[in-house]
């Protein structure tokens, strides 16, 4: 059975527009959505079920990440990283970056934030790790253009998904030495993310599959089919199901990676982000909705 629809939370102006990552953070109940094509990143009050703020000034914005209050904002427009207190909406720090951040995760008890930039056509990728107290960063330069990473539970790795060639590079934290480089089976390495509990990662790959990896061997464990180029991948720990969103032709691949069972949710044409709402909701992103399509995850 598809995901069961519980409504659309309306966005200003988000009607034909374009959107990148969001984050649900738990000590606020709310949503941050990185909406590119305004530079802003629009607030939802999750329990209120409706938008409450628009962010202005993001360049560019491509994403948000969330812990414990804390978020962390991406601007490719400006090479930038904005910390941002999910409680006030007031940016506490604006930190420079490479070209074109895209990638990030932040961990708030080690004041961490780390990116995954890009570059352009002076700059080559780059990992970027800072302190957001201290502001000392420390980099890395990267094999091939990067798309999104995660954390392992101990925040002593980064795993990063490096789209040609397709894999996953693994690096410690916070001096970002390299570790690892897994090879995926698939072209392409996108959206990602992690199952703490059974050492799992979830990478789904442009050339059309979501790859299971052991995130501690980089063992590929599995692979299944998805209906189209991916992006953004959640796993949700209260379910045990991936839930992987296609903008094109706009739908919700969800795999449970224990049976392999998939079933597809119709969204929307270029609904290609989402944000999880553990334990039991998937926020999509659709600019064919006018705002967010609220999905059960039950």
């Amino acid at each position: 059975m598809p995901l069961k629809s519980l409504g659309v939370i309306k966005i200003p102006g988000a009607a034909d527009s374009a959107f990148d990552h969001a984050a649900f953070d738990p000590r606020t109940r709310r949503v941050f959505v990185a909406h590119t094509a305004r530079n802003t990143v629009e607030v939802i009050d999750h329990d209120g079920s409706k938008h409450e703020a628009t962010l202005p000034e993001f360049p560019g914005v491509a994403g948000a990440v969330a812990d414990d209050g804390d978020i962390l904002v991406t601007n490719r427009g400006s090479a930038t990283v904005a910390w941002l207190d999910g409680a006030t909406l007031e940016t506490k720090t604006v930190l420079n970056t490479g070209a074109r951040p895209n990638g990030a995760a932040i961990i708030k008890r080690l004041a961490l934030g780390i990116v995954a930039c890009i570059g352009d056509d002076r700059e080559t990728p780059t990992l970027h790790a800072f302190g957001l107290n201290d502001r000392k960063q420390v980099s890395i330069d990267l094999p091939g253009r990067p798309r999104w990473c995660v954390t392992d539970a101990e925040a002593k790795r980064v795993f990063l998904c490096i789209r040609e060639p397709s894999m996953v590079l693994v690096a410690s934290l916070p001096d970002l030495s390299l570790i690892a480089q897994w090879k995926l089976p698939s072209g392409g390495a996108h959206g990602l993310d992690i199952d703490h509990s059974r050492g799992r990662l979830y990478a789904a790959c442009d050339d059309g599959a979501l790859v299971e990896i052991g995130s501690t061997s980089g063992e590929i464990t599995n692979v299944w089919p998805i209906g189209g180029a991916p992006d953004v991948t959640f796993f949700n720990p209260a379910t045990g199901r991936v839930h992987v969103a296609i903008g094109e032709p706009g739908l919700v691949e969800t795999i449970d990676p224990r049976t392999g069972t998939a079933v597809q949710t119709t969204t929307g044409i270029g609904a290609h982000t989402t944000a999880l709402v553990v334990p039991d909701q998937l926020y999509v992103i659709s600019p064919a909705h006018g705002g967010i399509l609220v999905l059960a995850d039950a």
